[in-house]
C-alpha cells in the first residue's frame, strides 16, 4: 500500500486511472485518507521528454501553456493580467524596496520577472529547472541549482505560480524553497484547489496527469507548509486576485490575447462569483518562520 508523501499516513485509497493524452498512457491516482492529499502513483519521470522545447512552445504535454506568444507579445497576452495580480498581492503583504529580493520558483519563460523588472527597483531572478526554457526566453537572470543551494536564506519573496501541482515530493520542494527565504519571508503560489473536485478529481479538467502529480486541498498544504518551517496564513480574497483570477477564466476560455470584449466585463464581480465556485483564493499563504 502507497504512503502518503505528505503526512506519511498509511490510510491511502485508490482513486482510479486516467489516460494521459500526451503520454498515451495510464495514470494511477491515490488519495491520502487523513490529509486528502491526492497522487499520481505512477508519474512520468522523463523530465527531458516532458519540459522539452516543445512544451515551452505549446505543443507538449500541458495544453494550456502558451509561453512563447506571451513572451513575443506581453502587452497583448492575457497572462499580464497574472502578472499585475500577482504583483499587487505581493506588495499588498509585503512591500518592496530597492533592497527587496525575489526569486520566482518555476519561472517559464520568465515572463513574471520581466513584468516586475519593468515596473519596479527591486532584485528579482527565475529558477527554470527545464534547461529549454533557458534558449526561449531572452534575457531573464535566471539562477542554476547550484546557486540556489548555495545562496540559503537571501530572498524576502518567494512566488511559485501553478508550481507545486508538478512535484513528486511536495514536502521535498518546500523544504527547498524555505531554505531559501529570510525568516519572515513571504511565500506567494497559486495551484488548483481538489477540495472543490474532492468527488471527481479524475474529470477535473486541471488534472493532466503528465504534469499534474500532486493536487492539494487548503487544508493539505497548510500541513504541508507548517511542517517544513511555514506559518501558514488564510487570508482570503487579498487585492490582486481579481486580476488572477481573470487570468484563469481566460485562459479557461482559451483567450490568448487581450480584446475589447473580455475588456468590457465587471470582473470585480465575476472573479468573486468564479472563486466562490472554485475557491481559488481558499489556499493559505505562507511566512517563513
Amino acid at each position: 500500500m502507497p504512503i502518503c508523501r505528505i503526512c506519511s499516513g498509511s490510510s491511502v485509497e485508490r482513486i482510479g486511472t486516467k489516460r494521459g493524452h500526451f503520454a498515451q498512457r495510464d495514470f494511477e491516482l491515490y488519495r491520502c485518507r487523513t490529509c486528502d492529499y491526492a497522487f499520481v502513483l505512477n508519474p512520468w519521470l522523463d523530465y527531458e521528454a516532458i519540459y522539452s522545447e516543445d512544451y515551452y512552445q505549446g505543443r507538449g504535454a500541458d495544453p494550456w501553456v502558451d509561453y512563447i506568444s506571451e513572451s513575443k507579445y506581453p502587452l497583448l497576452a492575457v497572462r499580464q493580467y497574472e502578472w499585475r495580480g500577482v504583483l499587487t498581492l505581493v506588495e499588498s503583504l509585503h512591500p518592496s524596496s530597492r533592497e527587496t529580493t525575489w526569486l520566482d520558483f518555476g519561472a517559464g519563460l520568465g515572463g513574471l520577472v520581466r513584468y516586475v523588472r519593468e515596473r519596479r527597483d527591486i532584485r528579482i531572478f527565475g529558477y527554470e529547472p527545464g534547461a529549454a526554457a533557458h534558449s526561449c526566453s531572452g534575457e531573464v537572470p535566471y539562477l542554476s541549482s547550484s546557486e540556489l543551494d548555495n545562496g540559503q536564506h537571501s530572498f524576502d519573496i518567494v512566488t511559485a505560480i501553478e508550481v507545486l501541482e508538478h512535484t513528486v515530493e511536495p514536502l521535498t520542494e518546500l523544504r527547498r524553497i524555505r531554505s531559501l527565504l529570510k525568516p519572515g519571508g513571504l511565500f506567494f503560489y497559486t495551484t488548483g484547489n481538489a477540495a472543490v473536485h474532492r468527488d471527481d478529481l479524475l474529470s477535473w479538467s486541471y488534472f493532466v496527469p503528465e504534469i499534474h502529480v500532486s493536487l492539494y486541498e487548503p487544508h493539505t498544504l497548510a500541513l504541508a507548509l507548517e511542517s517544513v518551517g511555514f506559518r501558514p496564513e488564510f487570508r482570503g480574497f487579498l487585492p490582486g486576485f481579481t486580476d488572477i483570477i481573470r487570468f484563469k477564466v481566460l485562459k479557461n476560455l482559451r483567450t490568448h490575447q487581450i480584446s475589447w470584449w473580455e475588456k468590457s466585463l465587471p470582473w470585480s464581480v465575476l472573479a468573486r462569483v468564479v472563486d466562490r465556485r472554485l475557491g481559488v483564493t481558499a489556499h493559505p499563504i505562507a511566512w517563513a518562520m
